[in-house]
């Protein structure tokens, strides 16, 4: 096996060409290479969804992908889902509705609400419950989480 694999990697609609270690994970390949630390390493077994990114458009825990796996791909993280200055309708219900208290989860969360809207535009609270259900909160109770993604959906939140 060679000692390093060469990868491209479209991150936040930038091109990024490294030489990693094969067994480097997604998650670590952002926070460690490009610094983009809005994706957190929670439980390092895959059950927090704190590290949650899109791939090529699906929601993915990026500690269960090798960076050499998503050669190639399309990947956006938190700090790639504003646009021109103006936060995604997911971020902004975070913030009007107090979808947060210690802030470890949220980026994970508004990953998936992202996901759950693009496919679901409109969902009921128990889709949205269901659709961030592999993600945990260990502060809020998830009822302020749920009226952000609501409030999101309410906002036209989906697909851009």
């Amino acid at each position: 096996m060679a000692e390093h694999v060469a990868v491209s990697i479209t991150v936040n609609g930038r091109v990024h060409e490294a030489e990693v270690e094969p067994r480097l994970l997604l998650v670590h390949f952002l926070r460690e290479h490009l610094g983009l630390t809005g994706t957190h390493v929670g439980c390092d077994t895959s059950q927090c969804g704190a590290c949650t990114v899109h791939i090529d458009g699906a929601s993915v825990k990026s500690c269960t992908v090798f960076a050499a796996q998503a050669d190639g791909s399309q990947v956006t993280t938190v700090e790639g889902v504003a646009s021109k200055g103006q936060l995604h309708p997911v971020q902004e219900g975070f913030w009007e509705e107090h979808g947060l208290q210690c802030g470890y989860c949220t980026p994970g969360m508004i990953m998936s609400g992202i996901a759950l809207l693009n496919e679901n535009p409109n969902p009921t609270e128990r889709e949205i419950r269901e659709g961030i259900a592999g993600n945990l909160c260990r502060c809020t109770g998830y009822e302020h989480i749920v009226n952000a993604i609501q409030y999101a959906a309410k906002a036209g939140g989906g697909a851009r």
